[in-house]
């Protein structure tokens, strides 16, 4: 699996939700994508991964 272009050991069972937290991922503004598709919030617990996927987390950021 590669997220951010970083291949990463696949886990079974592995789902959104437990990538972001064994990556360390905490920011409360994230959008994930994987294969190119949006992956909703609060779907991240239950949105299942597989070993050849392509998975993108981009913070979002504000300022002014």
């Amino acid at each position: 699996m590669k997220v951010n272009g970083n291949e990463i050991d696949f886990e079974q069972g592995m789902t959104v939700a437990s990538l972001l937290a064994r990556m360390g991922f905490v920011f409360p503004l994230l959008v994930i994508r994987v294969n190119g598709a949006l992956v909703a919030r609060d779907a991240y617990d239950r949105t299942p991964l597989s070993d050849n996927d392509l998975v993108e987390v981009v913070h979002l950021m504000s300022g002014g």
